[in-house]
C-alpha cells in the first residue's frame, strides 16, 4: 500500500466516478474493495453456466444513459454499447391485458385508448425539458436550477401523483398500473411525493433515452471506469477489506463509497459524537431479494407484447402496487410481493445460448428480510405466464438479509442505500450545506446515500470528488473526462 494522493474505499459505480474525477484531475490515487472483484452493484457473472452470465445487482440503467457524468466521460466511445428492447417496460394486468410502455410515446398513448392524451400531457412536457429535469435531479436538491421550468413541471406532477389524488388522474386500470409501477421503483410507501418524482423521471425517460442495458451486462461499464483509473496511474486493490481508517496511511483525502452505518463502522470514535447520532438516525428502506434464473425458452406471456420489453412490472392493478409496497414499508410480509423482473436477452440476444437465457428478477421484501423469495417471485410469473415454471433450468435466491452480507452497503437489503422518504431526498445522509464533507479532515462520503441517492449515474462520486478538490486541492474548474485522443 503507498501513499497516495487520495484514496477511494469502494469500487461501486460511486467509487469508481469518484476516481475517475480525481485521477483525471492528475492526482495519484489507490482504491480498495472488499470483494475479489470490482463493480459493487455493476458486477456480472457466470452464476451457473460458463456461457451465461447474471448482473448480480443492477441490470438496467436508465440513468446511466443521462447521466452527466457518463455523457462526459463517454461509454460509447470506450466500448460501452447501450441496447434497447421496442417497449422499455410492460405492465402484466389479469386476463390477459397488459400495459406497455414502449420507447415510441405515440405508440403507447394509441394503446392506453381514452387515457392516451393525458399520458401525453403528462410524458410529453417532460420529455420536451428532459435535459433541465435531469439536471435538477442529478445535481441534487442543494444546487440551485439553471432555470425553473423542470422544477414547475416536476412540482405540479408531484403533487397530482404523489398524493392521494393519484387514484384519479387516469379513468383505465393500464394507465394507472403503468404509472404505479415506475413509482414503486422507490421502494417505499405508495403513494408519495418522492415516489412521484421517481415516476416522473423514469416515466419520461422511458419514451426519450429509454431504459437501456450495457451488451453484454452490467461489468461492462464498471471496466470502463476502472480501465481510465489504470490509464491514469490508479492503483485498485481488490480482496482488501478497509476495517478502520486508522488502517489507511496518511493521503490528502479519503472518498468512502460506503453507507452510513458503515462509515460509523470504519470511523469509530474519530467521529464527533453529534455527527455520529445523526448518521445513526439515517433511515433505512425496505429490502429487495432476488432470483437468478435460467430458463429453456423465452418467457410465455399469456400478452405476446409483454415479449418487447426487457423489463416487466409484476404488481398487479394501481390499489395492489400501492396496498403492496405500503405494507412492505410497515414491514408486513405477503405472499404476492412486488416484482421486477429483467430479460436481458430481449435487448441484447446474444446474452441467450444454445436456447438458454438468463433471467432476473427482485421482490420488495421488508427490512431485513430471511424469507427464500424463489418461490413467490416464480408464482408471479406464473400468474401471467403459465408453464413458465417448466422452463426453468437452474435457479439461485439472495434473501433481503443476504444482500447486505454481499453488500454492506445495503443495509437489511435496501438496494437504495437509504429509504427515499422526502426529508433525506433534501437531506441525504444529514443536513448540511455540503452533503459529501464529514467533519474529519480530508474524509468525504460519496455513495449513494449521498445526492442524487440511488441509480448507476456515477453524480454521488463524482460530486463529492469534485468537493474534494475543491477544498483539499485548490482546484476552481473540473477535470476533462471525456476519452483521450
Amino acid at each position: 500500500m503507498n501513499q497516495a494522493d487520495a484514496f477511494v474505499v469502494g469500487t461501486g459505480p460511486n467509487g469508481l466516478a469518484a476516481a475517475v474525477t480525481l485521477a483525471r484531475a492528475g492526482l495519484s490515487v489507490e482504491l480498495f474493495e472488499a470483494h475479489e472483484s470490482i463493480g459493487g452493484g455493476l458486477r456480472t457473472e457466470a452464476l451457473f453456466d460458463s456461457d451465461i452470465v447474471h448482473d448480480i445487482c443492477s441490470a438496467v440503467h436508465p440513468m446511466a444513459a443521462v447521466s452527466p457524468f457518463f455523457a462526459e466521460f463517454d461509454l460509447a466511445a470506450r466500448g460501452v454499447d447501450l441496447v434497447h428492447s421496442v417497449a422499455s417496460y410492460a405492465h402484466p394486468l389479469d386476463h390477459g391485458q397488459a400495459a406497455i410502455a414502449y420507447k415510441d410515446l405515440g405508440r403507447t398513448c394509441d394503446h392506453l385508448g381514452p387515457d392516451g392524451p393525458r399520458w401525453h400531457r403528462l410524458m410529453q412536457p417532460l420529455i420536451n425539458h428532459s435535459a433541465s429535469v435531469v439536471e435538477l435531479v442529478m445535481t441534487g436538491p442543494r444546487a440551485l436550477p439553471h432555470t425553473t421550468t423542470a422544477a414547475a413541471l416536476l412540482a405540479t406532477r408531484v403533487l397530482a401523483h404523489g398524493t392521494p389524488l393519484a387514484k384519479r388522474q387516469f379513468t383505465n386500470e393500464p394507465a394507472r398500473a403503468l404509472l404505479a409501477g415506475v413509482a414503486a421503483h422507490a421502494i417505499g410507501p405508495l403513494p408519495t411525493p418522492t415516489a412521484a418524482g421517481v415516476a416522473m423521471l423514469l416515466g419520461h425517460l422511458a419514451h426519450s433515452t429509454g431504459w437501456p442495458l450495457p451488451r453484454g451486462g452490467s461489468a461492462r461499464i464498471a471496466e470502463a471506469l476502472a480501465a481510465d483509473i489504470t490509464a491514469h496511474g490508479g492503483i485498485i486493490h481488490t480482496g482488501c477489506r478497509i476495517k478502520n481508517l486508522k488502517d489507511l496511511p496518511p493521503a490528502r483525502t479519503v472518498l468512502l463509497d460506503v453507507a452510513p452505518k458503515g462509515f460509523v463502522e470504519i470511523a469509530g470514535d474519530q467521529l464527533p459524537a453529534a455527527y455520529r447520532r445523526r448518521l445513526q438516525r439515517f433511515r433505512y428502506g425496505p429490502a429487495a431479494a432476488k432470483v437468478d434464473l435460467v430458463v429453456s425458452e423465452p418467457i410465455p406471456w399469456t400478452s405476446p407484447e409483454i415479449a418487447t420489453a426487457a423489463t416487466v412490472h409484476l404488481g398487479g392493478t394501481q390499489a395492489a402496487v400501492f396496498r403492496q409496497e405500503t405494507l412492505n414499508a410497515r414491514g408486513v410480509a405477503t405472499n404476492e410481493p412486488f416484482v421486477l423482473l429483467v430479460d436481458p436477452a430481449v435487448a441484447d440476444p446474444e446474452r441467450a445460448v444454445d436456447s438458454k437465457r438468463p433471467i432476473w428478477a427482485y421482490a420488495h421484501v421488508p427490512h431485513g428480510s430471511h424469507a427464500n423469495p424463489f418461490t413467490s417471485i416464480r408464482q408471479r410469473i406464473e400468474q401471467h405466464a403459465p408453464g413458465f415454471t417448466d422452463t426453468i433450468l437452474a435457479h439461485r435466491s439472495i434473501t433481503g438479509a443476504g444482500y447486505e452480507d454481499y453488500n454492506p452497503n445495503y443495509v437489511g437489503g435496501d438496494i437504495g442505500s437509504g429509504a427515499m422518504t422526502l426529508l433525506q431526498s433534501l437531506a441525504r445522509p444529514t443536513a448540511q450545506a455540503n452533503p459529501y464533507r464529514t467533519p474529519l479532515l480530508g474524509v468525504y462520503l460519496c455513495s449513494a446515500s449521498t445526492p442524487p441517492g440511488p441509480g448507476v449515474h456515477g453524480m454521488s462520486g463524482h460530486l463529492a470528488a469534485l468537493s474534494a478538490l475543491r477544498h483539499e486541492f485548490g482546484f476552481s474548474t473540473a477535470p476533462r473526462l471525456s476519452p483521450d485522443p
